[in-house]
């Protein structure tokens, strides 16, 4: 009889999918997240102190999130309920609340697992407070969105944020060597295609093995190569929300890499988000913005740059236009960098506060009536083309404010230029100076 139960349940098991057959069942069969469940992690030192917080698991999809949530729950001997933000309401909250207060009457604690947390609303958050506040659960929610954005900050005070990793190579090829042991055969994968295979699963785990299961059942004895992969497994589309973290992150790359001077990084950014499927003329105003803030007058052909791609693009559109943005981005990644023109904008509106209402000069005002030329508008004003030098020298600023230096080119590109012009200006200013003191 024994022997029945035992086959009824390997059976049983043969009907699960592989990742769920795989799920870990202890903390140490954990991969990829030893920065975490390690000795010295934060996760470790909790299980082996015994004291378990709420917690905040942040990380990508299929790098164990749920899977460390229950095993934390085993390792606490707390009572595991998982709900989801998707799926879930405050009735559904009232439940298990109700059901932790009465295991926490009977001495025994609740793990409450909220996957995709972020997907509550702040007035939900706002309800676990009060729970977690006075120890009736343990919460501990699952979100693919940075916390800082996404989750209350009274309720993100009260947890600790645990950053996991997507799945690296080694993790990956761990998967898949377990995976081979549990079917019982290896993955006859030529070494291209077991490379294009983890590169598909993009560090998701459970997707990784979905595509092993998938192999197994249709590849059968043959061999897969990178050609055949593609036609037995659909090609994953990157991870990239447009609105969400991912864009952020993604456009943030492009703009360090622009203004580091590495037309490789800069290209690949930039290839990632259109492929994701990012709006080109997004992109292009982020080329835009960083040809004025970046390179400014060091190379006052890069705005032009940038903004011949927008024509472009607008003209040809998808895939052809996509070549003007590519050109774009290497030309300002390897133009000279200057922010002089951003710091002197900056420079010159705090200025501009904090002076008021200061009048100009008035040798500087028009005179169109009598009563203003009488009160001194315009008297003395150089007419500068009159002058030698092109530059008359004379105080633009308001009388009452000392003369301000905003600007201040770097040595690069053309700013080198404009740097010995304002050096020539600013002599001509000093004599003017000079001449018009009194003796």
């Amino acid at each position: 009889m024994s022997d029945l139960f035992a086959s009824a349940a390997n059976d049983q098991r043969s009907l699960r999918p592989l990742a769920d057959r795989l799920r870990p069942a202890t903390i140490d069969a954990v991969v990829g997240q030893d920065h975490l469940l390690g000795p010295d992690g934060p996760l470790g030192r909790m299980i082996a102190s015994g004291k378990l917080s709420s917690l905040i698991l942040w990380g990508p999809p299929g790098t164990g999130k749920t899977t460390i949530a229950r095993l934390l729950a085993n390792h606490a001997e707390l009572a595991f309920e998982q709900i989801s933000a998707i799926f879930s309401g405050v009735a559904d909250l009232k439940k298990v609340f109700e059901a932790a207060k009465m295991r926490r009457m009977d001495g025994r604690g609740t793990l409450l697992f909220v996957d995709e947390i972020h997907r509550f609303n702040r007035s939900q958050q706002d309800g676990f407070l009060p729970y977690v506040e006075d120890g009736t659960v343990t919460l501990v929610g699952a979100t693919t969105e940075n916390p800082s954005f996404e989750i209350n900050g009274a309720l993100l005070s009260r947890m600790q944020v645990m950053v996991l990793n997507r799945h690296g190579d080694a993790a990956l090829d761990e998967l898949i060597t377990r995976a081979e042991a549990d079917v019982g055969r290896r993955l006859l994968l030529t070494g291209e295609a077991r490379a294009n295979l983890k590169a598909m699963a993009d560090g998701d785990g459970r997707f990784l093995l979905n595509c092993i299961e998938s192999l197994f059942e249709t590849a059968g004895d043959e061999e897969i190569d990178a050609a055949l992969l593609t036609k037995l497994l659909q090609k994953r589309a990157p991870t990239y929300d447009k609105d969400r973290d991912g864009h952020y992150n993604l456009i943030s790359a492009l703009h360090k890499s622009l203004r580091g001077s590495d037309p490789d990084a800069a290209l690949y950014w930039t290839a990632r988000m259109l492929t994701a499927g990012e709006d080109p003329l997004y992109v292009i105003r982020r080329l835009v913005r960083f040809a004025s803030e970046d390179i400014g007058l060091a190379d006052p052909e890069a705005i032009h740059q940038a903004l011949a791609a927008k024509d472009t693009y607008e003209f040809l559109g998808s895939p052809e236009g996509e070549l003007q943005i590519a050109q774009a981005v290497l030309y300002l990644a390897t133009a000279p960098k200057s922010n002089a023109a951003y710091r002197a904008d900056k420079a010159a509106k705090r200025a501009a506060k904090s002076t008021g209402s200061l009048m100009p000069p008035a040798h500087i005002l028009n005179a169109p009536t009598k009563l203003m030329k009488d009160i001194g508008y315009g008297k003395g004003y150089a007419y500068d083309h009159d002058t030698d030098s092109g530059v008359s020298g004379q105080n633009y600023f308001p009388d009452d404010m000392a003369r301000q230096h905003f600007y201040e080119p770097v040595e690069r590109g053309f700013e080198r230029e404009v740097q010995k012009r304002l050096e020539y200006f600013n002599r001509i200013r000093d004599k003017h100076a000079a001449d018009s003191e009194p003796d």
